[in-house]
C-alpha cells in the first residue's frame, strides 16, 4: 500500500523519547485534529527540516503507511517557538498540564479551529510567566466552552454572586489587569474542574 503523505500547520502538544533514533510527539491540527507522530533525530538534518521541541507550532509534511494511525515527520519548519529560557516552573506545569489535557481529549471537527486558536494565545501567555494560574484557569474555561459544553449556562450561575464577579474579571480582562487572589484562582480552578468531572467527558488527567 503506497504511503500517505499530509501536509499541515500543528502545535506540539507532548514529546517523549521513543525507539532510538526517533521522537515521538503528540500534535494538534485546526484541520485534521490530534496526530500521533514520529521524528527521526539526526546531526545532519536536511535543510529546512527542524527537530520539533514542546509548545512549538509547526508547518509540517507528514507520511504514514498505516492509515493515519502513526505519522513520520519528513519536513518540519517551526512557525513560533516559546522562549527557550525565563520559564518559571509554575508556567512550565501549568503549559504542559494544559497541553496534555488537549491531547488526551478528542476535539470534535467543529471546535478545531477555536482549539488551534486557543493554543496559539494560551501558549504565548503562558510563556510571559505573568500569572500562570490565571492562564489554566483561563484556558480550561475557553477548552470546555469551545467544546461544547454549557459552563456559562450551567456551572456559572450556580456560583456565590462574588464568585460570578471573579470569574468574569478573570475571563474578560487581560492579565495586566487582573486583581484576584491566588487563593480565589484556585478555589475558583478546583470548583470548575470538579464540574467538568460530574457533568462532561472531558479527562483532566
Amino acid at each position: 500500500m503506497a504511503a500517505e503523505t499530509l501536509q499541515t500547520h500543528a502545535f506540539v502538544l507532548t514529546r517523549r523519547a521513543a525507539a532510538d533514533p526517533y521522537q515521538a510527539y503528540q500534535l494538534f491540527s485546526a484541520e485534521h485534529g490530534a496526530l500521533h507522530a514520529l521524528q527521526r533525530l539526526s546531526r545532519k538534518n536536511p535543510a529546512g527540516q527542524a527537530t520539533l521541541d514542546l509548545f512549538d507550532e509547526a508547518a509540517l509534511v507528514l507520511e504514514s503507511s498505516s492509515q493515519g494511525r502513526t505519522w513520520f515527520v519528513r519536513e518540519a519548519r517551526v512557525l513560533a517557538r516559546a522562549p527557550a529560557g525565563g520559564w518559571s516552573y509554575a508556567a512550565l506545569q501549568a503549559a504542559s498540564a494544559f497541553t496534555l489535557m488537549i491531547a488526551r481529549n478528542p476535539v470534535i471537527a467543529e471546535s478545531r479551529g477555536r482549539i488551534a486558536a486557543l493554543l496559539r494565545t494560551g501558549i504565548a501567555a503562558f510563556a510571559a510567566g505573568e500569572r500562570p494560574a490565571i492562564v489554566a484557569f483561563k484556558c480550561l474555561y475557553c477548552f470546555a466552552r469551545d467544546e461544547g459544553h454549557p459552563v456559562k449556562e450551567q456551572w456559572f450561575p450556580l456560583l456565590p454572586a462574588a464568585d460570578r464577579e471573579a470569574v468574569a474579571a478573570l475571563i474578560n480582562r487581560p492579565l495586566a489587569g487582573q486583581a484576584a487572589s491566588a487563593e480565589t484562582v484556585a478555589r475558583l480552578q478546583l470548583s470548575l474542574e470538579e464540574y467538568l468531572r460530574g457533568y462532561t467527558e472531558i479527562l483532566l488527567e
